[in-house]
């Protein structure tokens, strides 16, 4: 029986897929498997000997000690696309907002409240100072093109935008969903300078960082809108003011608000709301529940953020999963353990992911504990699981 501790509230569907003769779900137990969570804050917590798997409904894991997570070999999932047309709705969305006026109207119009019969006098009176401007011909640049970068390039097309795109590091997958209508840009410093509008959809990290800064604004054109759904600190919020202030930037919309944000005019601040659909936490729960049943029973791994994706065809009942390090002779070390008890490998696999691998391997017989212990005493590895895969298909 496998033990899950829910850290959020996961939605049913997700749930429903694990089988109740199989799996023991709770928000409180001793020696869990699998950790299912969304927004909880992990970082400071002690991890159970016994966890196994980390799995994220949703697609950032800032949340997650995944560094510690890793050198004790326990694996860290995430759901990247799951929750993809939930954002690019919420960001064209946000194209509409910063184009029209909508934010400040609204707000004008509730200002009314008591005049009464003068209302519709005051609101024709009025209306002027919330003109905007059509998005149809206008350019989009779109910075990263992941899942939700390219879904957010298609649909401004159909919304008659002309759109360039830049993704250094672009998988052949999302190449092969682009429309070949977006244009490629020669550099990030070219796309921004041709932009009318600029839609973020990069990861958090130092590399990215600040990255939309000073230096360039300078690059971009008077009146630009910018629409950040990606991560807050990706926009340096200082040399966002001064562009704000400087006529540059027109709107900047962003799915994270900070303090500093809130005191600056022409920024609307969504409640990181991206992802915050019924289907998309469905699309969320489904998939996460899936990666870790999927590695809890066979070893398989997908869309881990600290290892290896790993498939390794059934050949035999019994199956080995190590996490190890990523150093040589790390194979022929376990072969060896094998050997000396006679037990024959049909079939393995080993994959490296940074300083990390795993080894899944199928043996002829179960082995002892004398050569479990034998291998989790190799240098270098974390951890040892043996899967009956008759019993827990």
């Amino acid at each position: 029986m496998y033990k899950v501790m829910k850290l959020n509230k996961i939605a049913k569907e997700g749930l429903a897929l694990f089988p109740l003769d199989q799996y023991e779900i709770g928000t409180e137990m001793t020696n869990p498997d699998a950790f299912l969570i969304r927004s909880f804050e992990m970082k400071d917590m002690k991890l159970p000997d016994s966890l196994l798997a980390v799995g994220r409904a949703g697609a950032g894991v800032n949340n997650i000690p995944v560094e510690k997570c890793t050198e004790k070999g326990i694996v860290v999932f995430n759901t990247p696309g799951a929750n993809a047309n939930a954002v690019k709705e919420l960001v064209l969305t946000g194209i509409l907002l910063a184009s029209r006026d909508i934010v400040p109207g609204i707000n004008y119009v509730l200002s009314l409240k008591g005049k009464a019969a003068d209302v519709p006098t005051l609101v024709e009176d009025n209306k002027k100072q919330f003109a905007g401007r059509e998005i149809s011909g206008k350019t989009l640049g779109v910075i990263g093109l992941g899942k939700i970068g390219v879904m957010v390039a298609n649909s401004a097309l159909d919304l008659g935008m002309n759109v360039i795109g830049y993704d250094p590091f672009i998988s052949v997958e999302s190449a092969w969903g682009l429309s070949r209508e977006v244009k490629r840009a020669e550099g990030f410093d070219g796309l921004i300078a041709g932009s009318d509008y600029i839609s973020l959809h990069t990861p958090l990290t130092d590399q990215t960082r600040g990255v939309i800064n000073a230096e360039k604004f300078a690059h971009m054109k008077k009146g630009v809108r910018i629409l950040n759904f990606s991560r807050g600190g990706i926009v340096n919020n200082e040399d966002l003011s001064k562009a704000i202030k400087d006529g540059i930037v027109e709107r900047y919309v962003t799915d994270f608000p900070d303090d500093e944000l809130l005191h600056m005019e022409k920024v609307i601040a969504i409640p990181h709301l991206g992802a915050s659909t019924e289907e998309a936490e469905i699309n969320c729960a489904t998939m996460a529940v899936k990666q870790i049943r999927d590695y809890l029973e066979t070893g398989k791994i997908k869309n881990s953020v600290n290892y290896p994706d790993c498939k390794l065809e059934q050949s035999s009942d019994i199956r080995l999963v190590i996490m190890h390090e990523n150093v040589p002779n790390m194979v022929g070390q376990i072969s060896a353990v094998l050997a000396k008890e006679n037990i024959n490998i049909t079939e393995m696999l080993n994959k490296s992911k940074g300083n990390f691998a795993c080894s899944i391997i199928d043996v002829a017989q179960t082995p002892s504990q004398k050569a479990v212990d034998a291998i989790y005493k190799i240098k270098s590895v974390v951890k040892v699981r043996v899967l009956n895969l008759v019993k827990e298909k």
